[in-house]
């Protein structure tokens, strides 16, 4: 190029810069909530930490976002830290809600926030138009895979008694990755020995590897029913048979003693957390590898804002994640956070494809498989007509904090 040309070009170059089209920013709009509505489902579950209490959260430009979990009060008292707020604000109102009401909250009022949370999450993917796993930086996997915790049936055996054998083969087959059992239950009100059980657990555990084959999975939940020596029997017993996991050996108030002596004598993978609420709960057993897998879940551990930072240090300490089960729209939004996971991931799925009245959209669940699909938010959709309202919150509530001199919220 000679020296006329040159200074042709550069003369140019601001030019041409100028004519490229800018790259589209999605902006978010203006927003303030004005109210919170709480709804009992058809199904209401009345247990707190599978709570399927329906929540939606509307703002004042006319997007409404859907949650699950809680209960009225607990909903109620956390629902006044959201009025007036940017909805999209989502960790400054996490943060609010855990601290404004003068001492941290338990597991029952994490759920409700949890269930809060979902709901802002929606609404931000709403107003992008975009599911909320594009948000958390798209996915990592093609599906998730699932485990049916009372395993599935073969065609026309409704009603039929099987054993365990059977259904463990026919969860295989209808693709799922795993069977899961109970250990060695009775009925409830039943006698339960834990030393006489684990002899029972043992022939169960041999059936149940006959049934899934040799590269098939199966998993048990111990239910904290077993202190540390009898734990530590029955999972030696079950090491022949090669179980994915074996959940909630020890009970959950002896868990951050136990269990990392229960790790040093057995090599079966243990999970644990079902019954857990924030990540302070167990970070220090996933720090120290006491736990090959962590059963929390949503809402339980406070909405997808507290998931990702648990999600953040299992990724860390290379622990997988198998949330547990407890509610449908709850779940779609599991869907949408583990599969931006890189580590492992199963979910437990009790509905297994049967349709909800209440959600004609939730969750795309085919052979074993939870799949992520490009709906708005969570991708939920709810029948409100199905639903009954049973509270609402239009006023601010308790707001007990005070700032940093940058604006961030610290303890008042």
């Amino acid at each position: 190029m000679n020296r006329r040309a040159f200074l042709t070009a550069l003369a140019a170059a601001p030019l041409l810069g100028a004519a490229r089209p800018r790259p589209a920013v999605a902006a978010l709009p203006k927003a303030k909530i004005t109210r919170v509505r709480i709804y009992r489902p058809p199904d209401l579950n009345p247990l707190f930490n599978q709570s399927n209490m329906v929540v939606t959260v509307e703002t004042d430009i006319g997007i409404t976002g859907i949650g699950e979990g809680g209960a009225k009060d607990t909903l109620e008292q956390c629902a006044g830290t959201l009025i007036g707020k940017n909805p999209f604000h989502v960790e400054a109102i996490w943060q609010e809600a855990y601290i404004a009401w003068f001492y941290p909250p338990g597991r029952e009022k994490t759920h409700a926030l949890g269930a809060l949370d979902l709901a802002l999450w929606d609404i931000k993917g709403k107003a992008l138009g975009l599911p909320i796993h594009e948000l958390l930086g798209g996915t990592a996997r093609d599906y998730c895979e699932c485990y049916a915790t009372g395993g599935a049936r073969p065609a026309g055996t409704a009603t039929a008694p099987l054993s365990l054998k059977e259904r463990a083969r026919a969860t295989m087959e209808a693709g799922y990755r795993a069977f899961r059992m109970g250990a060695g239950d009775v009925p409830i009100g039943g006698v339960f020995d834990t030393r006489t059980a684990v002899r029972r657990i043992e022939q169960d555990c041999r059936d149940v590897r006959d049934g899934v084959g040799p590269d098939g999975n199966w998993c048990i939940d111990l239910h904290q029913r077993f202190d540390l020596n009898d734990a530590v029997r029955v999972c030696k017993v079950m090491e022949p048979f090669d179980p994915f996991f074996v959940e909630d050996p020890v009970r959950d108030e002896h868990a951050l003693m136990d269990l990392p002596r229960l790790r040093q004598m057995t090599t079966v993978p243990l999970t644990h957390g079902e019954e857990w609420g924030l990540r302070w709960d167990f970070n220090r057993l996933v720090e120290q590898h006491d736990i090959d897998f962590i059963r929390s879940t949503l809402p339980n551990v406070g909405g997808i804002t507290e998931l990702m930072k648990v999600a953040a240090i299992c990724e860390t300490h290379a622990v997988g994640i198998v949330p547990h089960f407890t509610g449908p729209i709850a779940t779609a939004a599991l869907v949408n956070c583990l599969s931006t996971y890189s580590g492992p991931v199963m979910l437990e799925y009790n509905y297994g494809g049967r349709p909800i009245d209440y959600l004609p959209e939730c969750l795309d669940f085919r052979n074993g498989k939870a799949y992520t699909n490009d709906r708005p938010g969570l991708g939920v959709t709810a029948d409100m007509s199905r639903l009954t309202q049973i509270g609402e919150v239009t006023e601010p509530g308790r707001r007990n904090v005070f700032r940093r001199p940058d604006g961030s919220l610290t303890h008042w």
